[in-house]
């Protein structure tokens, strides 16, 4: 009975170490007799037991890996505090165990060496440009190492650039004088066109103005012309009717009388509206004609 016992534990240790279940993306590697022989893909695997022996045991999912923070130099000379964070996944569970003794130690540190060069390459001001180019670099440098380490280098991320507080308060005050230099342009850029803007307006009220003023000189001169043609007309008329007129019978005696009527009437205004007496160098002219007039007068009473 005690015999029997000890097979069935015998057996049930067997069993236990020669069947091994990997989950899903892992791969484990099989030593037999000290020797590499097999990987262990995800599923049901059976072993040698006490010959197989189960040595290591790899994940195949991405593994993100802080890189810590180190100073790198700029091409400058100016100290720069940089850290970041690096994506990687196992390819090759073989080379991963063989390959190196702590593949992850290893990439850190060639992260970090790596970084420290690419970043000696550039002044400071580009470091801040060209984040993207930083990173590329650095995969590049490392997916070429890690390939005999097993391991595939996915991408490389800068968390932070931190430069010594003095370069910060510098650069923040670069910043801050661009920005009040951009501000000074626009205001300055604002009153140009703000005179731009009076001066054309200015200039097409002048232009209307003197429009306006054009058309009011044609408008008056037409008016004046409109005006001076219309007297012309009715002088032309009156005169017309006056020769008329003097066409008929008597015509030549009333113009007659007319003339001294208007002479006396001259006479007379200048007599009234001004306190020295103004006598005709030839008073026979103004009996004449009033003798005239009184002559016509005469004639047209008898006439009537």
């Amino acid at each position: 009975m005690e015999i029997a016992l000890v097979l069935l534990v015998i057996a049930i240790v067997f069993i236990v170490q020669s069947i091994k279940v990997v989950p899903q993306q892992n791969a484990w590697v099989v030593e037999r007799l000290g020797k590499y022989h097999a990987t262990l893909t995800p599923g049901l695997n059976i072993l040698v037991p006490f010959v197989d022996r189960l040595a290591y045991k790899h994940s195949l999912k991405e593994i993100p890996l802080d890189v810590p923070s180190q100073v790198c130099i700029t091409k400058d000379n100016t100290q720069l505090t940089v850290d970041g964070i690096l994506y990687f996944q196992v390819t090759d569970a073989m080379r991963a165990s063989y390959g190196s003794s702590n593949y992850i130690v290893a990439i850190t540190q060639l992260a970090q060496t790596t970084l420290r060069s690419v970043i000696g390459r550039m002044e400071l001001d580009r470091t801040f440009e060209e984040r993207a180019v930083i990173n590329t670099s650095v995969v590049e440098a490392l997916d070429e190492a890690a390939l005999n380490w097993g391991v595939k280098v996915l991408r490389y991320e800068i968390k932070d650039l931190t430069p010594p507080p003095a370069i910060l308060h510098s650069m923040q005050a670069q910043i801050t004088a661009e920005r009040e230099k951009r501000a000074l342009i626009a205001a300055s850029e604002g009153r140009r066109q703000e005179q731009i803007n009076i001066a054309t307006g200015e200039r097409e009220a002048a232009i209307a103005r003197s429009e306006g003023e054009k058309q009011a000189e044609i408008n008056k001169a037409a008016g004046e012309a409109a005006a001076i043609t219309a007297v012309a007309d009715a002088t032309a008329d009156a005169i017309g009717k006056i020769a008329a007129a003097i066409q008929l019978p008597g015509g030549d005696q009333a113009v007659q009388l007319k003339v001294a009527e208007k002479a006396v009437d001259a006479y007379a205004q200048l007599a009234q509206k001004n306190n020295t007496m103004i006598v005709p160098g030839n008073m026979s002219e103004v009996s004449g004609l009033i003798g005239t007039a009184m002559a016509m007068m005469r004639a047209g009473g008898k006439t009537s």
